[in-house]
């Protein structure tokens, strides 16, 4: 449904549309408690199996910093604003033989065959945390850092860095930048508040990975409301004269849920950067309709349309390259959770971000097309990003 269509409605039926996105956004299942983060103890056979190199798939590691409040009675994190970071080290066994990005969580008897399961759980201090994160920086020096979007619980976005992770297969651990989100379907003012209040300690977590002269590049992916908070991050980094920051960081931006304009204020202040900014963007998001309703029937960057000539030339202008992920398949019923399928192209992505500084050739608008793909071409020039068998 286009912001156009949406607007034939009277306001009442409007409304309602909108509250039915807003719930669906928040899912039809019961979403997790912190009881999922407890580590699991597995049996002797199993553990052994996921240490081994030829079950690498089966295991991946998640490094988490967050600054919201623990939540000490129940063993999590809650959407209170806490004054400092809190950084913590995740191992997780994934489950084989998964068809798509849905996340089965852990029941009061795991079963690691269906569902994620939380297999080691420790606490760090701020250096120790760096440390692991330098220790587990990809052969080439590229570090990459997840920050989820609005109506997410630390769990639940832990759970998808992993998902993330598993599908990716890219060497090394994901960092899950986790901001106090209220988790609530009500919550979007909230939760806006919240990603503002998040930006020196997102600043400071990409400052500290940054001074290492072992980290060449940073991924900075930004979902949704995650999206807003990286533009923001990084013009703060540009205000402050981070120039040393800013020339190590390949930003990604899936469905940003930014307002136009005020997009055009942040790439404004922020300036042309070595690795241009890249929007994974779709016209049919149906969450995207619903945020921009709340604003006032403001477009958002998310649903930018590549087949307008205004676009093309716009992204050739402000040196973006604006990437249509359309045909990815999306489970969340609204199209905004594409990014999660497109973790399995993650290493074409990531080669293509990290891999390269900017040229004429690099921006512009192009279309990822991975309807039946197995594995992505390479991205091309041309201004086309094709799947293939």
């Amino acid at each position: 449904m286009t912001a156009q269509r949406l607007n034939e409605f009277p306001l009442g039926a409007k409304t309602m549309l909108v509250a039915i996105g807003l719930a669906m956004l928040a899912g039809c299942a019961t979403r997790p408690s912190p009881d999922v983060l407890n580590p699991v103890h597995m049996p002797v056979q199993l553990n052994a199996s996921l240490q081994s190199d030829e079950a690498a798939s089966s295991r991946v590691n998640v490094l988490a910093a967050t600054n919201r409040n623990p939540d000490t009675a129940r063993g999590g994190f809650g959407s209170a604003w806490a004054d400092n970071l809190s950084y913590e080290q995740y191992a997780f066994s994934v489950p084989p033989n998964r068809k798509d990005t849905a996340i089965t969580y852990p029941t009061s008897r795991p079963d690691p065959e269906r569902q994620f399961v939380v297999i080691q759980r420790k606490q760090l201090p701020r250096d120790a945390f760096v440390e692991e994160a330098l220790r587990s920086t990809q052969s080439d020096g590229t570090v990459g850092i997840f920050v989820h979007g609005y109506n997410y619980s630390y769990q639940e976005a832990l759970f998808r860095t992993a998902q993330i992770a598993a599908d990716a297969n890219i060497p090394g651990s994901p960092i899950l930048f986790s901001w106090p989100s209220a988790a609530a379907v009500a919550g979007y003012v909230a939760d806006r508040d919240a990603a503002l209040s998040s930006r020196s300690d997102l600043d400071s977590l990409v400052t500290s990975l940054s001074a290492s002269g072992k980290v060449k590049r940073i991924i900075l992916f930004g979902h949704s409301m995650g999206g807003f908070l990286v533009m923001e991050t990084v013009r703060q980094l540009k205000l402050q004269h981070r120039d040393d920051v800013i020339d190590k960081l390949a930003v990604i931006l899936a469905a940003p849920d930014i307002d136009i304009d005020v997009f055009r204020s942040q790439l404004k202040d922020i300036g042309r950067m070595p690795i241009p900014i890249s929007l994974l963007v779709s016209k049919d998001d149906r969450a995207l309709v619903a945020s921009s309703f709340i604003a006032g029937e403001r477009a958002r960057v998310g649903r930018l349309d590549i087949d307008d000539p205004v676009i093309r030339e716009a992204a050739l202008k402000e040196r973006l390259r604006v990437i249509d992920i359309t045909s990815i398949h999306a489970s969340d019923g609204l199209g905004h959770d594409r990014y999660a399928s497109l973790a399995k192209f993650g290493a074409q992505l990531a080669s293509f971000e990290s891999g390269r500084r900017s040229s004429a050739g690099d921006v512009g608008a192009y279309v990822f097309d991975a309807a039946g793909a197995a594995v992505a071409s390479p991205f091309r020039l041309a201004g086309r990003v094709v799947g293939s068998q």
